[in-house]
């Protein structure tokens, strides 16, 4: 009965000595992408404050709330009652001191006036045309128009209110395009250059990508930051970007194709890193150098070589030179190489 016993104790501990099924999978050759990632500012391609230039009444307002204004077109129009009399007088004036310029030359010509009262007679005409021309300024000072095409800001003016000089009146923005800033560390000037794609995404569309290029590159850098302000441009025909939006962007620095392996066969411990061979059924450990994580690969820049196959499951269950089974008969051939794209 003892020696029973013992027999059944014996076979249990040695099943529960049975090596650990682990799977096997084959390093691949993967495209990892070097970012530089940075937050920016959106910014209308162009954006004016429109604000009376005199202290008037509106007398008119041509625009609605967020409508498009064409370049030229009048915003508001004050009160120029005043202006358009002292233009009136001013017209009458030059009128006359034309008539009067026009008999003095002919009498000059008949030999009945001087050639000094025809010359005062021409100033006289002059600053006539000249009250005149002040006259048609003024009025067209109390005349706002668009400097260019763009969207209008909500209206906080009416018609009839007297403003003051430097009240603001309408903001145009031109949102076609969108100018994005963003720092770059000194340390990391020399990945970018003008021409260089971008990727930017908004909080309010999470999954829509905005694609544009640098424009850019601010020759002075902040002394406080030693960081240099980067100006890139995207297209926004469907004006889903608002200036004043704040953007995480993605600059791809530099690609290249190296070994990789998943995330889970890479093993850390303390600052080093290694992955797990199979070598006449037990399992030996490598140390590896890695670099970029990317969709769940990790760039593997020194220790192994595309094509060798390592443990990719199950790295928790064995240990340096441990019999380990491997599951699958995928196992027996290396799989096939992929890549990793950066976002």
């Amino acid at each position: 009965m003892v020696l029973a016993s013992c027999g059944g104790g014996d076979a249990a501990q040695k099943k529960g000595r049975e090596a650990p099924l682990v799977t096997l999978g084959a390093v691949q050759s993967a495209r990892f992408v070097e970012r530089i990632d940075a937050v920016g500012t959106a910014r209308a391609n162009e954006q004016v404050t429109l604000t009376a230039p005199v202290t008037q009444r509106i007398v008119r307002l041509n625009f609605d709330d967020g409508a498009f204004v064409s370049r030229g077109q009048v915003i508001a129009v004050l009160e120029a009652g005043q202006q358009n009399a002292q233009l009136a007088q001013a017209q009458a004036r030059s009128r006359e001191a034309q008539q009067q310029l026009n008999r003095l030359e002919e009498l000059k010509n008949r030999g009945f006036a001087t050639r000094s009262a025809v010359d005062a007679q021409t100033a006289l005409a002059g600053q006539a045309n000249a009250q005149a021309a002040e006259a048609r300024a003024a009025i067209g000072d109390r005349v706002v128009r668009a400097p260019f095409g763009g969207w209008v800001s909500l209206r906080n003016i009416s018609a009839g209110a007297v403003v003051s000089a430097g009240t603001e009146i309408a903001t145009v923005s031109d949102v076609s395009r969108i100018k994005l800033d963003f720092t770059v560390p000194e340390t990391l000037l020399g990945q970018i250059r003008p021409g260089q794609a971008i990727v930017a995404t908004a909080a309010a569309y999470p999954d829509q990508p905005f694609r544009g290029t640098i424009a850019t590159i601010d020759p002075v850098l902040n002394p406080q930051t030693r960081a240099a302000t980067v100006r890139a441009v995207l297209a926004n025909g469907d004006r889903k970007l608002k200036p004043g939006m704040l953007l995480t962007v993605a600059i791809e620095a530099q690609a290249r194709t190296a070994a990789a392996v998943p995330e889970l066969a890479v093993v850390g411990e303390g600052e080093q890193s290694f992955v797990f061979i199979i070598e006449n059924g037990k399992a030996k450990r490598v140390p590896i150098r890695t670099g970029l994580r990317q969709n769940g690969l990790v760039e593997v820049v020194q220790g192994l070589k595309p094509g060798q196959r390592v443990v990719t499951e199950g790295v928790v269950k064995i240990a340096e030179g441990q019999q380990v089974r491997t599951a699958g008969a995928g196992n027996a051939a290396p799989k096939a190489a992929g890549q990793a794209k950066g976002n």
